[in-house]
């Protein structure tokens, strides 16, 4: 690989990415960048070689990385990047902030951005899958978002420019998002407090929170209602379709699909990327041909196969 660019964070060579994600599985990468605040950053990318690839990488929870690893830099934000502000009804929470920590600052100060309370990741995930629970999504508190481009210069986009839609957003290449802004109603503290209790009862309730999970596996299917008609894109439920198709409890060497809700993976211990992928897959074959539906992925795969020097279709 190229030279890289003097840093004053942290600059690893071939780090296991395994340890860094929920699901502990993953090869290494070329280098793991670690930034000491923003001018860091902005330095790194300029000065960084063009041909050289960057993957900003959050806190690992809606991630598999392939057992050969990651041929590029992954940019992981720490403390420089995970303050929270609040000024009114608007809340500016850095990449690195929890998704639920920023939920509970923002609700002492008495604005509800309670939806963010059970969505595992940083908000810099966060705003890059326009995440959502309980009806409630990114996109309808972001206001903007300041990101590194790979030129270096720091940039804010509003959220129009985002092209929020489910589960998706439409960055620029190679840009990484420093922190975003939401705006939130106003509500009681106390009362907006009650209502993530609840949300994390449910989610408990419903969930494998205990086990090695990096949240809902595949979206919910769009086009289809319960009827299989194309009325109503949110009411048919992965975990029903991959239920129906008898897949709860499946398993792949260490991979499973959770037998308390089916649209998640789960790492029983020892599993690999390639056995968690590869389980995905035979799903998504399975409910295929059960009900004629293709689920997508949710859960982004990046990365190489143990021993491919060939760069997979990532989709």
């Amino acid at each position: 690989m190229n030279t890289l660019p003097d840093v004053r964070g942290n600059l690893t060579p071939d780090k296991p990415l395994s340890d860094l994600t929920w699901l502990r599985v993953g090869g290494p990468a070329d280098w793991l960048f670690q930034p000491a605040d923003l001018e860091d950053l902005q330095a790194f990318l300029r000065d960084l070689p063009a041909d050289v690839p960057v993957f900003p990488m959050g806190v690992g929870s809606n991630l598999i990385v392939r057992d050969g690893g990651l041929r590029a830099v992954v940019i992981r934000m720490g403390r420089g990047f995970n303050g929270i502000s609040i000024d009114g009804t608007r809340v500016t929470a850095g990449a690195a902030a929890l998704d639920a920590h920023v939920a509970r600052k923002a609700a002492d100060a008495g604005v509800d951005l309670t939806f963010l309370r059970t969505i595992p990741g940083a908000i810099g995930g966060a705003v890059c899958m326009n995440a959502g629970c309980y009806g409630s999504y990114v996109a309808d508190h972001l206001v903007e978002v300041r990101a590194v481009l790979r030129s270096g210069e720091l940039v804010t986009l509003p959220v129009a420019d985002l092209g929020l839609a489910y589960r998706s957003s439409v960055l620029p290449e190679g840009a990484v998002v420093v922190n975003a802004v939401f705006e939130g109603a106003k509500g009681d503290p106390a009362s907006l407090h009650a209502r993530m209790e609840d949300q994390l009862a449910k989610r408990d309730a419903t969930q494998p929170t205990k086990d090695r999970t990096a949240g809902s596996t595949f979206r919910n299917p769009a086009g289809f209602s319960s009827t299989g008609t194309a009325d109503d894109v949110h009411d048919l439920k992965a975990w029903k379709v991959i239920d129906n198709a008898g897949l709860r409890g499946a398993t792949r060497g260490g991979a499973q699909m959770s037998p308390k809700h089916p649209n998640f993976l789960v790492n029983t211990g020892g599993a690999t990327a390639a056995d968690l992928e590869g389980l995905g897959e035979e799903v998504r074959k399975k409910v295929f041909l059960h009900s004629g539906i293709e689920l997508q992925w949710e859960i982004k795969r990046v990365g190489e196969p143990l021993g491919d020097t060939t760069r997979p279709d990532e989709g």
